[in-house]
């Protein structure tokens, strides 16, 4: 007769390690109290007997699957990779699970992918960026999901909204242009028109209406290298070309950069200066110093996490009102070499 395997519980665990069943539970559950003492001799016995939690059995006792849902589009951009590689650091450190949903195609596999992560009972939902359709937001706050709102507009109960202040921004871009003696100024932008892109065009024009400058724009396909590329051969070829330009990420400032020295011969920043947004390693190879504004991906992903867990340690009682979080960070200005006197 052939030999069954029979499954060790934690309290196998317990009994092998001199310890009491919940103590093996603190051991497995993130941010317990539990001695390092206690820890150690939970954790070798359960390495000599081959134990494993059972995430999913927890999950249906405390009705939670410690499933998030990073649901991102143009994951391919340095910025976006980053924000998704912090967001899955500080969700593995919490004891969570990332589940990836990638918006970026336009048939149906996008609610495809947001049904299974429905049918394994998401706990929350984090939204990278303003990309992704509205329908996408109702549809996970309709099914009980916890939400965090990078860069978006919208306002719903008991979800996180992370946004930045572009006008600090943007004044701080025409202030560093006008040191620079430039006073033809442009703000390069693509079509993608999400909540964030706008507000950095919008606060842009503004700044440079404070200081008595009329800012012109292009805006032009994604926000990619490619139409950094485009926007250059529309904004230089103007009668007035500019001499300082605000582009609207780092992506399209290299593509901006490239089309100007190679095209038109323009050197950066004798002839033209350039500002980018959001600090991704590129912004700092040597063939572009770019001054640009960085973004804290990082402080994004902590705090989200963060806020997420604290939530659940701190669920509010039965018939509370649930009020919506909303924080504003500083972009932080980094100096480089595409402005004149920085």
């Amino acid at each position: 007769m052939a030999n069954v395997k029979t499954a060790i519980s934690a309290q196998d665990v317990a009994r092998r390690a001199g310890v009491s069943r919940s103590a093996v539970s603190r051991t497995f559950t993130p941010g317990a109290s539990v001695s390092e003492n206690t820890r150690a001799r939970v954790m070798k016995a359960a390495q000599e007997l081959g134990y494993h939690v059972n995430h999913l059995a927890r999950g249906l006792v405390r009705n939670r699957s410690g499933i998030v849902c990073l649901i991102v589009s143009e994951i391919a951009t340095p910025y976006r990779a980053s924000l998704v590689r912090w967001l899955s650091h500080y969700l593995q450190q919490a004891g969570k699970v990332a589940m990836l949903i990638n918006t970026d195609r336009s048939d149906n596999s996008v609610s495809l992918a947001l049904q299974q992560a429905i049918n394994f009972r998401a706990d929350a939902s984090i939204i990278l960026s303003g990309m992704p359709d509205k329908a996408i937001t109702q549809l996970c706050y309709k099914h009980g999901q916890r939400l965090v709102l990078i860069n978006r507009d919208e306002t719903l109960p008991d979800s996180l909204n992370i946004n930045l202040d572009s006008a600090n921004a943007a004044e701080t871009a025409v202030m560093a242009f006008l040191r620079a003696g430039c006073r033809h100024l442009a703000f390069a932008n693509s079509q993608a028109g999400t909540p964030s892109l706008t507000r950095r065009e919008s606060d842009f024009i503004a700044a440079a209406a404070q200081a008595g400058l009329q800012a012109v724009v292009e805006r032009v396909g994604s926000t990619s290298y490619e139409s950094g590329r485009q926007l250059a051969q529309r904004l230089l070829t103007r009668h007035q070309r500019p001499d300082a330009v605000f582009c609207v990420t780092d992506l399209v400032a290299c593509g901006f950069m490239d089309e100007a020295r190679h095209r038109f011969a323009l050197r950066v920043p004798d002839d033209l200066c350039i500002v980018g947004f959001d600090n991704i390693p590129q912004s700092g190879w040597s063939s572009y110093n770019l001054t640009t504004f960085a973004q804290p991906a990082e402080q994004f992903a902590c705090d989200a996490v963060q806020w997420l867990v604290t939530g659940e340690q701190e669920e509010p009682a039965a018939g509370a009102e649930l009020r919506n979080d909303s924080r504003l960070y500083q972009p932080e200005l980094v100096w480089r070499g595409s402005v004149r006197g920085g």
